[in-house]
């Protein structure tokens, strides 16, 4: 009831903003208009099947036994379209992820498991990197560093992974990939194991909304210079040190101060990047993705703090980085998320990031949307009773 309200009251706006401008155009106004008009059209097909609902209704009470037939046959897929355009004017009504249209990082390191989590991370950078290659999406490596394993590799010829970043630069991308930040689970027998024994690890992944390499943007948002938006940093807030690169790389490593080492001293995050042989260029993109973790930071701490305004039956299911949302077992040639509770068989093609793993990730989207509408249904709950305790105060 309170979400119809609200539909209701956009729609009155749109109506109101389209005759305003139907005398005189007004930029922003004509943006706004654009924002809400999908409340507003998927408002009349809810209506409309509300009414034609209501018909069929009245027709069943009808004495002609003909037309009740004809109802009774029309009312199964009648209340489906009901169905159907109530959850389409839930999900209009749900606020747009204010990052939802950016470019994102893809972050990617081992968690628990050792040489075999580093193994894994390996195998999930690849993953992600042919599934943008599969949809058509423009990528680039920004960080890979492996770590030092004598040169062993993994049961699918991986090498180990420290860290990897992957930027998805694609509009966009930060929506069609948020679902998959969290702790992803493998378990397999890895190529070391003599008994055969299935070992379990697991790979960290984080997806940050990705700036202009300008800072130019029309949203606020992603306007680093602008003191107001999550991805400002205070310069003096922030310590740069300079280092020998390590690893292998030729000849500089070691003997040229290439790599870059970032802190922001208020949170103690840290940034390093050393991947390549110009300083400038390693500055360059630590300061990148130092602004994309703070403004990630910023934003899970204002959405932390609103939670704990809602319902505490939204707390139960939260899920965060820390949990485990997904399960990789090779054994049972299955991918399993656990969110959407979707089970996948073909485990090869999800790992070469083919339609299987699409429909997963398709999975968590959906997922995700119908979390988002269970928010907005508690903000909405929660605006309502504040509203009615203040009538009640004041009638006093």
């Amino acid at each position: 009831m309170a979400l119809l309200e609200r539909a209701k009251r956009i729609a009155v706006e749109h109506d109101q903003l389209s005759a305003a401008l139907e005398s005189d155009f007004d930029e922003k106004k004509a943006k706004r208009a654009g924002e809400i008009s999908r409340v507003a059209d998927t408002l009349k097909q809810f209506e409309k099947a509300k009414a034609a609902l209501s018909e069929l209704q009245g027709l069943l009470k009808s004495d002609d036994a003909e037309l009740r037939e004809l109802a009774q046959d029309d009312l199964e897929s009648t209340n489906a379209q009901l169905d159907e355009s109530s959850h389409n004017l839930s999900v209009a009504l749900t606020p747009k992820h204010p990052f939802a249209d950016m470019p994102c990082l893809v972050e990617i390191r081992p968690g628990p498991g050792g040489t075999e989590g580093r193994f894994f991370a390996d195998s999930v950078f690849h993953m992600y990197k042919q599934y943008c290659a599969n949809r058509g999406y423009r990528t680039r490596v920004v960080k890979y560093e492996s770590s030092d394993s004598d040169g062993q590799t993994g049961s699918e010829g991986e090498i180990a992974l420290q860290e990897a970043v992957l930027e998805v630069q694609e509009t966009g991308a930060y929506n069609t990939f948020r679902g998959e930040a969290g702790m992803h689970r493998v378990q397999r027998v890895p190529a070391t194991e003599k008994s055969g024994r299935t070992h379990t690890s697991a790979v960290a992944v984080w997806v940050l909304p990705s700036f202009p390499e300008s800072g130019a943007s029309s949203e606020s948002e992603a306007d680093w210079e602008n003191p107001e938006s999550d991805f400002y940093i205070d310069p003096t807030e922030v310590r740069c040190e300079t280092m020998r690169a390590r690893g292998a790389g030729g000849q500089h490593v070691n003997k040229t101060e290439s790599a870059i080492r970032l802190t922001h001293i208020p949170t103690g995050t840290t940034v390093s990047m050393q991947d390549s042989r110009s300083q400038q260029r390693n500055r360059e993109y630590a300061w990148r993705i130092m602004r994309s973790r703070l403004a990630q930071q910023r934003r899970e701490s204002r959405e932390e703090m609103a939670r704990q305004l809602r319902s505490s039956v939204l707390a139960n299911s939260q899920i965060t980085r820390g949990d485990k949302i997904r399960t990789y077992n090779y054994g049972q040639d299955r991918c399993t998320d656990h969110r959407s509770a979707v089970d996948a068989h073909n485990l090869p093609d999800v790992l070469r990031g083919g339609e299987t793993l699409h429909r997963v990730m398709e999975s968590v989207q959906t997922w995700l949307v119908n979390k988002d509408i269970q928010v907005l249904i508690a903000d909405e709950e929660v605006a309502a009773a504040a509203a009615a305790k203040k009538e009640k105060k004041g009638g006093k």
